[in-house]
């Protein structure tokens, strides 16, 4: 089963450019007129503005793919076992030595190794294989006038109508991700704007057709996002039982040589540097698969909001590099959908930030576990159980 993560949680990168101006709800052909008279104010000419609008619509489809984000329900082993898949790993070693000129010229550009890329190549769309059948543009505008998140899709609107005048988007034809992310490493019109490169020399920046453009564009967005370079951004690690675990998760961090005197040791091989900042993070608790997240695991955030989808894609990336299956562990079973959202709610009762009730364990709800198990006595590992549930 094809899935593509990155349209279930939009991308959240393109930070420069202009937040939300255009009322939202309502009407859509009067926001449609709304954001025509906004883009002339911007300097757009009325001709462009014009014709790029002209044949735009709302799309249902696109809404009700923004609801449904029932992947994320899953588990950091589960999911990581659906997406990532023998066939991948194939492919994704086949292009790794297929374009090898090209990963290497990037790494010495941008310092972005080539299984972060690969990574996202992968599992985005499956190394160009399949990028989406949505019209981006009537994506763009359906999210832009829902409310949920205008302020990032509407600046995604004025972007695509730039690269509409630059000759490389065009409103009736092209496709993407219902998210609106376009190409094979399914960027925002934001941020090919920003950081599209022409790596083929061609003339055009061509996210969809080019791997040399798709490629070195997401490299320089990684880098642009804070990318590290020769820094490692994920590894597997062995904790020991007597571990403070509420200094673990991504809200704290210590220097690599104070982890290992905690006992924190690598599954394989060595640790990086003594000085390197770092959290461990359990995806699914003290008894389940254990990591260190060094500096660079943070930028994955910035393409994607997901834990579980960020951790995933982080780990893909080591194992495309040439690191072992993590080892899964035993842990504690997983809280159903409805366990978690009156988990969600009981948090939420005592104060804590979980934001939306979905039954998906987000960052701010593992924040809020770690808390109440820190108040309660438990051992403080951000893993809902259902012994913390009984005792909320």
């Amino acid at each position: 089963m094809h899935i593509l993560p990155a349209a279930v949680v939009a991308l959240v990168a393109s930070s420069t450019l202009a937040t939300a101006e255009i009322r939202c709800g309502g009407s859509f052909a009067r926001f449609v007129e709304d954001m025509k008279q906004q883009a002339i104010t911007q300097g757009h000419s009325q001709k462009a503005v014009r014709s790029f609008f002209a044949g735009v619509r709302q799309d249902p489809k696109t809404l009700r793919a923004d609801r449904a984000q029932g992947i994320f329900q899953m588990n950091f082993t589960e999911f990581s076992r659906r997406i990532i898949s023998k066939n991948r790993i194939i492919n994704g070693r086949r292009n790794a030595k297929k374009w090898d000129s090209l990963f290497d010229g990037i790494e010495r550009e941008y310092g972005v190794p080539r299984g972060v890329l690969l990574a996202f190549w992968g599992l985005e769309t499956d190394f160009g294989a399949v990028q989406g059948d949505f019209n981006t543009l009537n994506s763009l505008m359906t999210l832009a006038h829902d409310c949920r998140r205008p302020q990032l899709f509407q600046p995604q609107v004025f972007a695509a109508l730039t690269l509409y005048e630059q000759g490389s988007f065009d409103p009736a034809r092209t496709t993407g991700a219902w998210a609106g992310e376009i190409g094979m490493v399914q960027m925002l019109p934001g941020d090919i704007l920003e950081n599209g490169v022409d790596a083929d020399g061609n003339g055009r920046v061509d996210m969809k057709t080019s791997p040399p453009d798709a490629l070195t564009s997401g490299a320089r967005m990684l880098r642009s996002l804070g990318w590290r370079p020769n820094e490692p951004w994920l590894q597997e690690i062995t904790v020991p039982a007597n571990l403070d675990w509420s200094r673990t998760g991504l809200d704290n961090s210590l220097s690599v040589g104070q982890w290992a005197q905690r006992g924190v040791r690598a599954k394989s091989g060595k640790l990086a540097g003594t000085g390197l900042k770092a959290s461990v993070i359990l995806p699914q608790g003290r008894k389940g698969p254990a990591f260190l997240a060094y500096p660079n695991f943070r930028v994955f955030f910035e393409w994607n909001q997901s834990f579980v989808y960020v951790t995933t894609a982080a780990y893909f990336a080591t194992r495309l590099s040439g690191a072992d299956v993590f080892s899964p562990g035993s842990p504690d079973p997983a809280l159903s959908a409805a366990q978690m959202k009156s988990l969600q709610k009981k948090l939420a009762a005592r104060g804590h930030d979980v934001g939306k009730i979905d039954g998906i364990l987000g960052a701010r709800t593992r924040a809020a576990v770690q808390k109440e198990q820190i108040r309660l006595g438990l051992p403080a590992d951000a893993w809902p159980t259902r012994q913390l549930l009984k005792a909320l």
